[in-house]
Protein backbone atom coordinates (compact mmCIF):
# COMPACT_ATOMS: atom_id res chain seq x y z
CA UNK A 1 0.00 0.00 0.00
CA UNK A 2 1.16 3.65 -0.93
CA UNK A 3 1.53 6.26 2.11
CA UNK A 4 -1.89 7.98 1.07
CA UNK A 5 -3.83 5.33 1.16
CA UNK A 6 -1.97 4.24 4.59
CA UNK A 7 -3.00 7.41 5.92
CA UNK A 8 -6.44 7.91 4.82
CA UNK A 9 -7.69 4.39 5.84
CA UNK A 10 -5.81 4.90 9.36
CA UNK A 11 -6.88 8.57 9.44
CA UNK A 12 -3.89 10.51 10.20
CA UNK A 13 -1.87 12.72 7.78
CA UNK A 14 0.83 11.82 5.52
CA UNK A 15 2.89 14.35 7.50
CA UNK A 16 2.23 12.05 10.55
CA UNK A 17 3.08 8.46 8.76
CA UNK A 18 6.28 9.83 7.89
CA UNK A 19 7.05 11.15 11.25
CA UNK A 20 6.19 7.89 12.55
CA UNK A 21 8.43 6.12 9.73
CA UNK A 22 11.06 8.90 11.01
CA UNK A 23 10.80 7.82 14.74
CA UNK A 24 11.01 3.92 14.09
CA UNK A 25 6.98 3.04 15.01
CA UNK A 26 6.40 2.28 11.15
CA UNK A 27 8.71 0.79 8.77
CA UNK A 28 7.86 0.92 5.03
CA UNK A 29 9.45 -0.85 2.29
CA UNK A 30 10.58 0.82 -1.07
CA UNK A 31 9.12 0.09 -4.50
CA UNK A 32 11.56 0.12 -7.49
CA UNK A 33 10.68 3.58 -8.23
CA UNK A 34 11.43 4.48 -4.27
CA UNK A 35 7.62 5.12 -3.16
CA UNK A 36 7.06 4.37 -0.12
CA UNK A 37 5.18 0.57 0.60
CA UNK A 38 3.08 -0.17 3.80
CA UNK A 39 1.90 -4.04 4.64
CA UNK A 40 -1.94 -3.97 4.92
CA UNK A 41 -1.23 -4.40 9.07
CA UNK A 42 -0.12 -0.56 8.93
CA UNK A 43 -3.28 0.80 8.62
CA UNK A 44 -4.15 -0.75 12.16
CA UNK A 45 -0.42 -0.49 13.45
CA UNK A 46 -0.98 3.45 12.72
CA UNK A 47 -4.24 3.36 14.94
CA UNK A 48 -2.83 1.93 17.79
CA UNK A 49 -0.25 4.54 17.94
CA UNK A 50 -2.74 6.68 17.08
CA UNK A 51 -4.63 5.34 20.54
CA UNK A 52 -1.35 5.71 22.54
CA UNK A 53 -0.36 9.14 21.49
CA UNK A 54 -3.82 10.43 22.20
CA UNK A 55 -3.38 8.46 25.95
CA UNK A 56 -0.33 10.54 26.52
CA UNK A 57 2.62 8.44 25.64
CA UNK A 58 5.40 9.76 24.12
CA UNK A 59 7.27 8.11 20.60
CA UNK A 60 9.59 7.11 23.12
CA UNK A 61 7.28 5.17 25.04
CA UNK A 62 5.27 3.91 22.20
CA UNK A 63 8.63 2.10 20.22
CA UNK A 64 9.23 0.67 23.59
CA UNK A 65 6.16 -1.20 23.71
CA UNK A 66 5.64 -2.05 19.44
CA UNK A 67 7.75 -5.07 20.04
CA UNK A 68 5.19 -7.22 21.70
CA UNK A 69 2.77 -5.99 18.78
CA UNK A 70 5.36 -7.40 16.38
CA UNK A 71 5.88 -10.87 18.46
CA UNK A 72 3.25 -11.38 20.72
CA UNK A 73 5.59 -12.46 23.09
CA UNK A 74 6.56 -10.27 26.55
CA UNK A 75 9.33 -10.85 28.31
CA UNK A 76 8.26 -10.11 31.77
CA UNK A 77 10.08 -6.10 31.66
CA UNK A 78 7.91 -6.03 28.78
CA UNK A 79 4.71 -6.65 30.96
CA UNK A 80 5.92 -4.82 33.65
CA UNK A 81 5.55 -1.97 31.45
CA UNK A 82 2.50 -2.54 29.91
CA UNK A 83 1.23 -2.93 33.13
CA UNK A 84 2.48 0.66 34.20
CA UNK A 85 2.01 2.38 30.86
CA UNK A 86 -2.18 0.91 31.48
CA UNK A 87 -2.37 2.32 35.32
CA UNK A 88 -1.06 5.92 34.15
CA UNK A 89 -4.00 5.70 31.33
CA UNK A 90 -6.15 4.64 34.33
CA UNK A 91 -5.31 7.67 36.64
CA UNK A 92 -5.41 10.02 33.86
CA UNK A 93 -9.15 8.57 33.28
CA UNK A 94 -9.87 8.87 36.55
CA UNK A 95 -8.64 12.14 36.59
CA UNK A 96 -10.51 12.91 33.80
CA UNK A 97 -13.55 11.27 34.94
CA UNK A 98 -13.24 13.50 38.31
CA UNK A 99 -12.99 16.86 36.35
CA UNK A 100 -16.30 15.91 33.89
CA UNK A 101 -18.44 15.29 37.13
CA UNK A 102 -17.24 18.66 38.55
CA UNK A 103 -18.48 20.55 35.46
CA UNK A 104 -21.75 18.37 35.51
CA UNK A 105 -22.12 19.71 38.87
CA UNK A 106 -20.67 23.21 37.82
CA UNK A 107 -23.48 23.19 34.93
CA UNK A 108 -26.32 21.98 37.34
CA UNK A 109 -25.39 24.58 39.83
CA UNK A 110 -25.68 27.16 37.16
CA UNK A 111 -29.05 26.09 35.34
CA UNK A 112 -30.71 26.14 38.73
CA UNK A 113 -29.57 29.67 39.43
CA UNK A 114 -29.86 30.76 35.77
CA UNK A 115 -30.64 34.90 36.06
CA UNK A 116 -32.47 35.69 32.76
CA UNK A 117 -30.99 38.76 31.17
CA UNK A 118 -33.45 40.90 31.62
CA UNK A 119 -32.40 40.90 35.47
CA UNK A 120 -28.83 40.25 35.05
CA UNK A 121 -27.19 43.07 36.75
CA UNK A 122 -23.99 43.40 33.91
CA UNK A 123 -27.32 43.51 31.20
CA UNK A 124 -28.66 45.64 33.45
CA UNK A 125 -26.05 48.00 33.53
CA UNK A 126 -24.66 48.08 29.82
CA UNK A 127 -28.20 49.02 28.83
CA UNK A 128 -28.14 52.38 30.86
Amino acid sequence: MRIGTVAERAGVSVRALRYYEEQGLVIAGRSPSGHRQYPESAVERVRFIQLLYSAGLSSKTILQLLPFLDTLVATPQMTRRLKDERDLIRSKIDDLTRAHDRLDELIRIAAESAISPATCPASVDAAT
